[in-house]
């Protein structure tokens, strides 16, 4: 009786824990499957660049990966590990360095998407001697990784020999690899130059709507020291880098973009739009988005019409007209539509829009429903005027008041650009 005693009490503590356990453990997994279904009927499932890719042979399910990633990008379905919020995935590699079994690898692009990707040496030289990728570019897009592959670079390009030019490095893009691989400049005392095509640096951060938080952890940077940010606003990661512009006094030349890079002997004549700059090396830290694409009709040229949203607030009260189909567009209309007084309509060349966010689809819906937006699917632009836009949808001609254009069709990838110089690009399908 004892003995039976005995096993009861300890039998039944341990049914409890293993009850709860299991009750735990298909909650976690029910709220996975429900992510992944909601990224599967927002045509979500790839990730923009890089991203984990799992060996379901080697993981063995210890949720290492999903508590490393602060994006919740991961989660656990039927015992494995699994990318179920790919859109959401920023590519720092924390789930790769948190699995114990090495069933996650490190990937560009996938079977159906190809992602282009210039070859670089470890050192981030690229095939053409003298010329360094750095950053958004190279496929790296986390702030703290681009911070620090702009720094290996400069010591790269601090260490090259021969060459009597004006200037020892032309740094190409004020965003966080180019920023950084100014100071490292700076630091060294070389000769350099920094060009950057916008009116601001910051380089896709700059981007990121308002208040947006940027995953970001500390990185040491030349001069400055220990950058001690763990998770970070957009205006207080700017507000940081203006304050280090104006302690260093680090020198961005703004409105120049680059038109041309032509080798000579021991160098290159770096050509842009304000002039020409010999140099022993070029270091490219501009990111992916190249130049925004444009819609190619009539009016585009005008003051009135961007292709970006950066503060709402300044199309209080006007007539607005988003094109677009992305989370950038939808974003944009309804922030504009949050405004008072000011009347948005959205086109989209599509009868739908696909790969979206579901939040962002179900605002969209709720602001078209409550009168704050117009949705024009299947819709084009045809002309811009200067108090209107004309359009086209199925056959019929639509002429609407304007005040503003905000176009978020993308970017034109800078790849042609990289073969004219003669920088090797892969594409890459799945692959490290």
């Amino acid at each position: 009786m004892t003995d039976l005693l005995f096993a009861v009490l300890y039998t039944v503590p341990l049914v409890l824990i293993l009850y709860f356990y299991l009750r735990r453990h298909r909650r976690r997994e029910a709220a996975h499957v429900a992510t992944w279904q909601e990224s599967l009927e927002a045509g979500l499932t790839e990730s923009a660049s890089l991203h984990p890719v799992i060996d379901p042979k080697r993981c063995l399910g210890s949720r290492g990966c999903v508590t490393a990633c602060p994006e919740k990008a991961i989660g656990i379905i039927g015992g494995k590990a699994q990318l179920v919020n790919p859109a959401h995935c920023i590519g720092h590699g924390a789930c790769q360095t948190a699995c114990p079994h090495d069933a996650i690898q490190l990937v560009f692009g996938s079977e159906k998407r190809g992602v282009d990707i210039p070859q670089v040496k470890p050192n981030f030289e690229t095939n053409v001697p003298g010329i360094f990728i750095a950053g958004e570019l190279g496929g790296m897009g986390l702030i703290r990784k681009a911070a620090e592959q702009g720094r290996q670079a400069l010591d790269s390009i601090a260490r090259l020999k021969g060459g009597k030019f004006p200037y020892d490095v032309v740094i190409v893009g004020a965003g966080p690899a180019g920023l950084t691989a100014t100071l490292g400049a700076m630091e060294k005392k070389l000769r350099y130059v920094t060009i950057e095509q916008e009116d601001s640096f910051g380089g896709t951060v700059y981007h990121f709507p308002r208040n947006k938080l940027v995953m970001t952890a500390p990185v040491t940077l030349p001069i400055v020291g220990k950058m001690k940010f763990g998770e970070v606003s957009k205006e207080k990661l700017l507000e940081f880098w203006q304050g280090v512009v104006k302690k260093t006094g680090l020198r961005v030349n703004f409105f120049e973009r680059m038109e041309t890079i032509k080798p000579v002997s021991g160098g290159f004549v770096v050509k842009t739009s304000k002039g020409e700059y010999p140099t022993r090396a070029v270091l490219l830290a501009i990111g992916r988005r190249g130049t925004p694409r444009k819609l190619g009709v009539p009016g585009e040229e005008q003051p009135k019409v961007v292709y970006r949203l950066i503060d709402a607030e300044q199309y209080r009260g006007q007539q607005v007209l988003v094109v677009g189909g992305g989370d950038a567009a939808l974003e944009a209309a309804l922030a504009c539509a949050d405004e008072s007084g000011t009347r948005v309509t959205l086109s989209y060349r599509s009868e739908a829009f696909g790969r979206v966010k579901p939040k962002n689809r179900d605002r969209l819906a709720a602001a078209e429903k409550g009168g704050r937006v117009r949705v024009l699917l299947k819709s084009n632009v045809k002309e811009i005027g200067q108090k209107n836009v004309v359009l086209e949808q199925e056959g019929k001609t639509l002429q609407l008041p304007n005040d503003a254009v905000i176009v978020c069709a993308g970017g034109v990838l800078p790849t042609p650009f990289l073969k004219e110089v003669g920088i090797l690009v892969e594409t890459k399908y799945g692959t490290a």
